[in-house]
């Protein structure tokens, strides 16, 4: 039986959520699908090979401006070694940390904050202290947060049983077992971060190459989130919710697709060194798109975009990179070293000596696909019990709810975007990119405002667009067994002179692991040019 779009649109809503959210009749919402270049991308699959009849002599070549393709330049730069350019496919860099713009203010595409990093992620701090966000440092040398960029109350609210509460876990009418079992569960992520190993090494840290590889922590990558929480006996629905939260928003999956080595990382890498207090965040209207376009800056005209990367060939002295411009011309690069900063799906057809016989360890690797809609309203919506947060999330839906880009400016009344977020999870990740891609954007129009709607009456009153993206490929999925395997550790080793930078080899989608390859290709093309990377490139304590 044909499935016809309105079916598959019923699939992806969520039970009793399905009531029609029209605008009046004499008022049209706009809006557009808007998304990476899926034709462009495409032309790989087909075979789309063009050979260069001429090659351009450049010393180092990074393919993809993600944040890991940008921080290899930013790196370079910070060494003093500017003879490379970049190539990215898309018309805007940045990848998942992409951002928009439109009259009321700037908003994310995708990754919208970064946690305050210790001062022993020097690397990091570096950076932020180059975009603005470090405003001194006290009398331990300590970085001082600027204000406007530590993200201002109020942080976070739950939509539970018909109105707003603060905070993120349902406390309303939870009962003793409830409460016991969050209580449980707080204070076991308080004992993993504050675990260290022999060499003084923290279980959980951001980058994950910094910390502990012992075999009890490794053990927990065996198991799923799930199975976690089973053996503990931890089965509060509340709890459950609560941890699948945390899984579907750091990683897009569900507590049996999240390794419990990953879903114990989102909890407690992200407290303070002692273990006990949450690290702040820091964000901005565009989300991380901010830094992108610093490191953006950085590159100036070394930044191609609309460039379509059609085979990187090693060679025992060189690379050869062939591509095609905007204009769909035959472009080629010959250069010393080459940083592959593209997804892993993407290695098999670009890769030369890959193509007919890819190594086993790629097909390790699944991606999760996610839809990001950013919703400009005339005004802020309604909303009963807590006010409208930075982080909105609403109890039981299958979206992550919506962050409020204008937030940090402190503008609390009149016009906003709201940014509004689901991973679409599914045990076929292939099925999943085919439903998302079946809807139009009326579909999604309606799903959008509908999964909204009850937690605030007279929205789509207020909402003048919707624009939506759909990331097919969105972002690795780390699965139980993946984190710690042999065929990811293989992934991150060099192919002669091509070496690999993206968050895929760290098994998690997070900026401190894109920054952290990308610095790491980096770092071994200095080394074999004979050149030192600057020591606040280097984590240290």
């Amino acid at each position: 039986m044909r499935t016809g779009r309105r079916a598959l649109l019923k699939g992806l809503l969520a039970a009793g959520v399905g009531a029609a959210c029209r605008p009046p009749a004499d008022r049209r919402i706009a809006g557009r699908v808007v998304g990476g270049s899926v034709e462009r991308g495409h032309l790989l699959r087909e075979g789309f090979r063009p050979r260069p009849t001429r090659f351009e002599e450049v010393p180092v070549a990074i393919l993809g401006a993600g944040v890991s393709g940008l921080s290899a330049a930013w790196a370079f730069e910070r060494a003093g070694f500017r003879d490379f350019v970049v190539l990215e496919l898309e018309d805007e860099p940045g990848g998942t940390a992409r951002s928009g713009e439109g009259p009321v203010c700037a908003y994310p595409w995708g990754a919208h904050y970064v946690p305050v990093p210790p001062p022993g992620n020097r690397p990091l701090v570096a950076l932020l202290e180059e975009v603005g966000a470090v405003e001194g440092r006290d009398a331990d040398g300590r970085p001082v947060w600027a204000e406007g960029v530590l993200c201002r109350e109020p942080q976070e609210r739950l939509f539970f049983r018909g109105s707003w509460y603060e905070g993120l876990y349902p406390r309303v009418g939870a009962s003793a077992r409830d409460i016991r079992q969050i209580e449980a569960l707080e204070a076991d992520m308080r004992r993993w971060s504050r675990w260290r190993d022999a060499r003084g090494r923290r279980g959980f840290a951001l980058p994950r190459a910094t910390g502990s590889d012992d075999p009890e922590v490794r053990a927990l990558d065996a198991l799923s989130m799930e199975e976690f929480l089973v053996r503990r006996g931890w089965d509060s629905p509340r709890l459950r919710w609560f941890v699948e939260y945390g899984c579907r928003d750091d990683f897009g999956t569900s507590l049996s697709r999240t390794s419990a080595w990953a879903g114990i990382h989102y909890f407690a890498s992200r407290l303070d060194e002692e273990g006990e207090e949450p690290a702040g965040f820091l964000t901005w209207p565009e989300g991380n798109g901010r830094i992108v376009a610093h490191l953006a800056r950085v590159c100036g005209e070394r930044l191609r975009l609309g460039c379509l990367v059609t085979e990187v060939a090693p060679r025992p002295d060189h690379v050869e990179v062939a591509w095609t411009d905007a204009e769909g011309r035959p472009r080629g690069l010959r250069c010393e070293h080459a940083v592959f900063a593209l997804p892993r799906f993407l290695a098999a057809p670009l890769l030369a000596p890959w193509r007919q016989r890819p190594p086993d360890f790629l097909g390790a690797t699944q991606y999760g696909t996610w839809v990001v809609a950013n919703l400009t309203l005339r005004d802020r919506p309604a909303s009963r019990g807590f006010p409208l947060a930075w982080d909105n999330v609403l109890y039981g839906s299958p979206s992550l709810g919506y962050v409020v880009a204008t937030h940090q400016t402190g503008r609390d009344h009149g016009p906003t975007v709201l940014t509004w977020y689901e991973a679409v999870i599914d045990e076929n990740p292939r099925a999943a990119r085919a439903r998302v891609q079946a809807l139009t954007w009326e579909d999604w129009k309606e799903r959008i405002l509908a999964d909204l709607s009850p937690a605030h009456p007279g929205l789509v009153g207020l909402v003048e667009r919707v624009d939506v993206y759909l990331w097919g490929h969105a972002m690795v999925e780390p699965l139980p067994g993946f984190c710690w395997s042999r065929a990811l550790a293989e992934s991150a080793r060099p192919l002669g002179r091509v070496r690999f930078a993206h968050t895929d080899l760290s098994g998690m989608a997070l900026f401190e692991e894109a920054q952290y390859w990308g610095i790491r290709a980096a770092e071994g093309i200095l080394r074999d040019r004979g050149r030192p990377l600057p020591s606040g490139l280097v984590h240290g304590g």
